[in-house]
Protein backbone atom coordinates (compact mmCIF):
# COMPACT_ATOMS: atom_id res chain seq x y z
CA UNK A 1 0.00 0.00 0.00
CA UNK A 2 1.41 3.15 -1.00
CA UNK A 3 1.09 6.58 1.61
CA UNK A 4 1.42 10.25 0.85
CA UNK A 5 4.61 11.89 2.04
CA UNK A 6 1.77 13.88 3.82
CA UNK A 7 0.18 11.28 5.71
CA UNK A 8 4.14 9.50 6.13
CA UNK A 9 5.01 12.84 8.22
CA UNK A 10 1.66 12.50 10.16
CA UNK A 11 2.28 11.48 13.89
CA UNK A 12 0.12 8.27 14.95
CA UNK A 13 -3.19 8.66 16.95
CA UNK A 14 -4.96 5.55 18.23
CA UNK A 15 -8.32 5.27 17.12
CA UNK A 16 -10.00 4.34 20.26
CA UNK A 17 -13.31 2.05 20.85
CA UNK A 18 -14.70 0.23 17.86
CA UNK A 19 -17.83 -1.46 18.11
CA UNK A 20 -17.84 -2.61 14.44
CA UNK A 21 -20.89 -2.76 12.14
CA UNK A 22 -24.09 -2.41 13.13
CA UNK A 23 -26.20 -5.64 12.99
CA UNK A 24 -29.18 -6.26 10.57
CA UNK A 25 -32.11 -8.78 10.72
CA UNK A 26 -31.50 -12.29 8.78
CA UNK A 27 -33.82 -14.58 9.06
CA UNK A 28 -34.85 -14.66 12.24
CA UNK A 29 -31.42 -13.37 13.65
CA UNK A 30 -28.76 -10.29 14.42
CA UNK A 31 -26.24 -10.77 12.25
CA UNK A 32 -22.72 -8.17 11.94
CA UNK A 33 -22.18 -8.78 8.54
CA UNK A 34 -18.63 -8.40 7.18
CA UNK A 35 -18.10 -10.62 4.28
CA UNK A 36 -20.25 -11.43 1.80
CA UNK A 37 -20.99 -14.90 3.11
CA UNK A 38 -22.33 -13.25 6.25
CA UNK A 39 -25.55 -12.29 3.82
CA UNK A 40 -28.51 -14.27 3.85
CA UNK A 41 -32.55 -14.14 2.81
CA UNK A 42 -35.35 -13.98 0.34
CA UNK A 43 -36.40 -11.11 -1.61
CA UNK A 44 -38.09 -9.45 -4.27
CA UNK A 45 -37.53 -5.74 -6.27
CA UNK A 46 -38.37 -4.43 -9.23
CA UNK A 47 -35.98 -2.55 -12.04
CA UNK A 48 -36.54 -0.32 -15.20
CA UNK A 49 -34.76 -0.47 -18.52
CA UNK A 50 -33.68 3.59 -19.33
CA UNK A 51 -36.22 4.35 -22.02
CA UNK A 52 -38.75 2.87 -19.25
CA UNK A 53 -40.54 0.18 -21.67
CA UNK A 54 -40.66 -2.23 -19.88
CA UNK A 55 -39.92 -3.51 -15.94
CA UNK A 56 -38.70 -6.36 -14.12
CA UNK A 57 -39.64 -8.08 -10.91
CA UNK A 58 -37.28 -9.97 -9.65
CA UNK A 59 -36.76 -12.28 -6.66
CA UNK A 60 -33.85 -14.08 -5.07
CA UNK A 61 -33.30 -16.36 -2.25
CA UNK A 62 -29.89 -15.95 -0.73
CA UNK A 63 -27.87 -18.67 1.49
CA UNK A 64 -24.52 -17.52 2.87
CA UNK A 65 -24.13 -14.50 0.36
CA UNK A 66 -24.75 -17.45 -2.68
CA UNK A 67 -28.27 -16.98 -4.75
CA UNK A 68 -29.93 -20.36 -4.95
CA UNK A 69 -33.07 -19.38 -6.42
CA UNK A 70 -34.11 -16.84 -8.83
CA UNK A 71 -37.59 -16.03 -10.45
CA UNK A 72 -37.57 -13.44 -13.28
CA UNK A 73 -41.12 -11.85 -14.63
CA UNK A 74 -40.85 -9.26 -16.96
CA UNK A 75 -43.47 -6.78 -18.76
CA UNK A 76 -43.73 -4.51 -20.96
CA UNK A 77 -41.29 -5.61 -23.60
CA UNK A 78 -40.89 -8.41 -25.79
CA UNK A 79 -37.03 -8.47 -25.94
CA UNK A 80 -36.98 -8.78 -22.22
CA UNK A 81 -38.56 -12.63 -22.00
CA UNK A 82 -35.21 -13.63 -23.92
CA UNK A 83 -33.35 -11.84 -21.14
CA UNK A 84 -35.38 -12.97 -18.36
CA UNK A 85 -34.45 -16.61 -19.69
CA UNK A 86 -30.59 -15.70 -20.08
CA UNK A 87 -30.65 -14.41 -16.72
CA UNK A 88 -32.17 -17.54 -15.04
CA UNK A 89 -29.65 -19.30 -16.46
CA UNK A 90 -26.62 -16.74 -15.09
CA UNK A 91 -27.80 -15.81 -11.32
CA UNK A 92 -28.01 -19.36 -9.71
CA UNK A 93 -24.60 -20.26 -8.31
CA UNK A 94 -22.98 -16.79 -8.22
CA UNK A 95 -22.80 -14.62 -4.80
CA UNK A 96 -24.50 -11.16 -4.62
CA UNK A 97 -21.34 -9.35 -5.58
CA UNK A 98 -20.85 -11.48 -8.18
CA UNK A 99 -24.27 -10.39 -9.74
CA UNK A 100 -24.73 -7.15 -8.73
CA UNK A 101 -21.48 -6.92 -11.64
CA UNK A 102 -22.79 -9.58 -14.06
CA UNK A 103 -24.23 -8.20 -16.97
CA UNK A 104 -27.99 -9.98 -16.85
CA UNK A 105 -28.32 -8.75 -20.80
CA UNK A 106 -31.38 -6.56 -19.88
CA UNK A 107 -31.34 -3.01 -18.65
CA UNK A 108 -34.36 -3.84 -16.31
CA UNK A 109 -32.84 -6.61 -14.61
CA UNK A 110 -29.64 -5.25 -14.03
CA UNK A 111 -31.48 -2.39 -12.42
CA UNK A 112 -33.68 -5.15 -10.43
CA UNK A 113 -30.77 -6.87 -9.27
CA UNK A 114 -29.39 -3.25 -8.07
CA UNK A 115 -32.30 -2.67 -6.38
CA UNK A 116 -32.11 -6.09 -4.49
CA UNK A 117 -28.23 -6.11 -3.09
CA UNK A 118 -29.77 -2.64 -1.88
CA UNK A 119 -32.36 -4.31 0.26
CA UNK A 120 -30.50 -7.60 1.26
CA UNK A 121 -27.18 -5.92 2.60
CA UNK A 122 -29.34 -3.08 4.53
CA UNK A 123 -31.35 -6.24 6.03
CA UNK A 124 -34.76 -5.01 4.80
CA UNK A 125 -35.40 -8.65 3.12
CA UNK A 126 -38.66 -10.35 3.06
CA UNK A 127 -37.67 -13.16 5.28
CA UNK A 128 -35.23 -10.44 7.55
CA UNK A 129 -37.65 -12.10 10.67
CA UNK A 130 -38.59 -15.74 9.70
CA UNK A 131 -36.53 -18.36 11.53
CA UNK A 132 -34.05 -20.17 9.56
CA UNK A 133 -35.24 -17.98 5.88
CA UNK A 134 -37.74 -19.40 3.48
CA UNK A 135 -36.97 -22.87 1.91
CA UNK A 136 -35.52 -22.91 -1.84
CA UNK A 137 -38.75 -23.48 -4.09
CA UNK A 138 -40.33 -20.16 -2.03
CA UNK A 139 -40.01 -18.05 -4.82
CA UNK A 140 -42.96 -20.10 -7.02
CA UNK A 141 -45.33 -19.19 -4.44
CA UNK A 142 -46.21 -15.72 -5.96
CA UNK A 143 -46.95 -17.72 -9.21
CA UNK A 144 -49.57 -19.87 -7.50
CA UNK A 145 -50.51 -22.92 -8.99
CA UNK A 146 -50.58 -22.40 -12.64
CA UNK A 147 -47.08 -20.87 -12.78
CA UNK A 148 -48.06 -17.49 -14.11
CA UNK A 149 -47.14 -14.31 -13.02
CA UNK A 150 -49.84 -11.91 -11.43
CA UNK A 151 -50.91 -9.46 -14.29
CA UNK A 152 -52.95 -6.91 -14.45
CA UNK A 153 -53.92 -5.54 -17.89
CA UNK A 154 -56.07 -2.81 -18.29
CA UNK A 155 -56.84 -0.29 -20.95
CA UNK A 156 -59.10 3.16 -20.91
CA UNK A 157 -60.01 5.99 -23.06
CA UNK A 158 -62.14 9.25 -22.63
CA UNK A 159 -64.34 8.42 -25.01
CA UNK A 160 -65.35 4.83 -24.75
CA UNK A 161 -64.01 4.34 -20.80
CA UNK A 162 -62.17 1.34 -19.75
CA UNK A 163 -61.47 -2.14 -20.30
CA UNK A 164 -60.15 -4.62 -18.41
CA UNK A 165 -58.01 -6.80 -20.02
CA UNK A 166 -56.33 -9.58 -17.42
CA UNK A 167 -56.88 -10.14 -14.18
CA UNK A 168 -54.97 -11.76 -11.57
CA UNK A 169 -57.20 -14.65 -11.68
CA UNK A 170 -56.85 -15.03 -15.67
CA UNK A 171 -57.80 -13.79 -19.42
CA UNK A 172 -60.27 -11.41 -18.61
CA UNK A 173 -63.69 -12.74 -21.91
CA UNK A 174 -66.40 -10.28 -20.62
CA UNK A 175 -67.38 -6.89 -18.42
CA UNK A 176 -70.55 -7.16 -16.81
CA UNK A 177 -72.65 -3.73 -16.96
CA UNK A 178 -75.14 -1.96 -15.14
CA UNK A 179 -78.12 -0.19 -16.68
CA UNK A 180 -75.34 3.27 -16.15
CA UNK A 181 -73.00 1.03 -18.27
CA UNK A 182 -71.12 0.63 -15.48
CA UNK A 183 -68.72 -2.21 -14.69
CA UNK A 184 -69.74 -4.19 -11.93
CA UNK A 185 -67.96 -7.53 -12.59
CA UNK A 186 -66.18 -9.74 -15.31
CA UNK A 187 -65.67 -12.93 -16.50
CA UNK A 188 -62.51 -14.21 -17.35
CA UNK A 189 -60.64 -17.72 -18.00
CA UNK A 190 -57.82 -18.94 -15.67
CA UNK A 191 -55.03 -19.90 -18.89
CA UNK A 192 -52.44 -21.67 -16.66
CA UNK A 193 -55.71 -24.18 -15.45
CA UNK A 194 -57.18 -24.44 -19.05
CA UNK A 195 -53.23 -25.78 -20.24
CA UNK A 196 -53.34 -28.07 -17.34
CA UNK A 197 -56.53 -29.49 -18.07
CA UNK A 198 -55.50 -30.24 -21.67
CA UNK A 199 -52.28 -31.54 -20.52
CA UNK A 200 -54.57 -34.30 -18.82
CA UNK A 201 -56.87 -34.77 -21.60
CA UNK A 202 -59.16 -32.91 -22.08
CA UNK A 203 -60.22 -31.74 -25.42
CA UNK A 204 -60.02 -27.45 -25.75
CA UNK A 205 -63.45 -26.66 -25.34
CA UNK A 206 -63.91 -28.87 -22.02
CA UNK A 207 -60.91 -27.54 -20.65
CA UNK A 208 -62.06 -23.72 -21.52
CA UNK A 209 -65.06 -24.06 -19.63
CA UNK A 210 -63.80 -26.30 -16.63
CA UNK A 211 -60.76 -22.93 -16.48
CA UNK A 212 -64.26 -20.27 -16.65
CA UNK A 213 -65.15 -17.99 -14.08
CA UNK A 214 -66.61 -14.59 -13.30
CA UNK A 215 -66.15 -11.97 -10.03
CA UNK A 216 -68.34 -9.21 -9.20
CA UNK A 217 -72.37 -8.90 -9.59
CA UNK A 218 -72.31 -10.36 -12.98
CA UNK A 219 -75.10 -12.26 -12.74
CA UNK A 220 -76.97 -8.81 -12.18
CA UNK A 221 -75.41 -7.46 -15.11
CA UNK A 222 -77.73 -5.73 -18.03
CA UNK A 223 -75.01 -6.57 -20.75
CA UNK A 224 -71.97 -8.30 -21.45
CA UNK A 225 -69.61 -6.82 -24.09
CA UNK A 226 -66.30 -8.44 -25.13
CA UNK A 227 -63.45 -5.70 -24.19
CA UNK A 228 -60.88 -7.08 -27.24
CA UNK A 229 -64.10 -6.09 -29.83
CA UNK A 230 -66.53 -3.89 -28.38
Amino acid sequence: MIYSSEVEEMCPVAQGVAHGCAPIPQEGQWTKSKEITDISGLTHGVGWCAPQQGACKLTLNVKEGIIQEALVETIGCSGMTHSAAMASEILPGRTLLEALNTDLVCDAINTAMRELFLQIVYGRTQSAFSEDGLPVGAGLEDLGKGLRSQVGTMYGTLKKGPRYLEMAEGYVTGIALDADDQIIGYQFVSLGKMTDFIKKGDDPNTAWEKAKGQYGRVDDAVKIIDPRQE
